[in-house]
């Protein structure tokens, strides 16, 4: 059991509640008043072959759960995948643009624009090649999740092309999210977005992260331990 309060207008997920499910590569489970850890990633952050490879994975999975498959085969797909492309990301593949202060700047200025209006940002940190939140949308008719998302991969992709003097695509187009399902796996989330540096062979200071004060106040922070 934790030793601590919930944060301020965290709720887990209600396995009784009403949830809305659409499918893309992966498929994203939607509950009003739900928190997400999310991931998305740089649209070069994974070389050829592994992109070939999650392709394979894919198709073997869909011979092995053929129609209808049921939310246990689509879970264990999202985390066999996550956990493959989590590790890929940490070798520092592709431009990793994201390596630059001013560019990670114009991220953060991009998650932090609609916090307070359209959602409560929780905690993030922004990798060389990809970041990972921790976010809650306060309507999930009003401002979903995905809508919210390609708000800050526009916004963000528009100023770091400029910054950059490229264009094209910036961002891979789906991100990664899974809902929060209680404090335990909110706690291991916080754990896991703030040592993400380290996991990938660099310094804290080195990749700007974040949590809020109300939340660390109450003891949920990054262990730096």
């Amino acid at each position: 059991m934790l030793n601590l309060l919930p944060p301020p207008n965290f709720q887990g997920f209600d396995s009784s509640g009403k949830v809305r499910i659409y499918t893309r590569h992966l498929p994203h489970w939607r509950q009003e008043g739900a928190t997400y850890f999310v991931t998305f990633r740089l649209a070069d952050s994974l070389p050829a072959g592994r992109i070939r490879e999650l392709a394979y994975l894919r198709e073997q999975w869909e011979q092995r759960n053929p129609p209808p498959r049921n939310e246990a085969a689509w879970e264990a797909l999202t985390r066999t995948t996550m956990e493959r492309v989590e590790r890929w990301l940490d070798a520092g593949s592709g431009s990793c643009q994201l390596r630059r202060s001013e560019a990670a700047a114009l991220v953060e200025q991009s998650l932090r624009h609609y916090d307070g209006q359209q959602y409560d940002l929780n905690a993030f940190v922004i990798m060389p090649n990809h970041v990972h939140l921790l976010v809650r949308p306060y309507s999930d008719c009003d401002h979903p999740l995905e809508r919210i998302e390609q708000a800050w991969k526009s916004h963000s992709s528009r100023n770091i092309n400029e910054l950059f003097g490229a264009s094209g695509a910036l961002w891979q187009t789906e991100s990664f999210d899974r809902i929060v399902r209680d404090d335990e796996h909110l706690l291991k989330c916080i754990h896991y977005i703030g040592s993400n540096p380290r996991r990938a062979g660099l310094n804290v200071c080195e990749c700007p992260r974040w949590i809020r004060e109300d939340w660390r106040r109450l003891g949920w922070q990054f262990d730096d331990s």
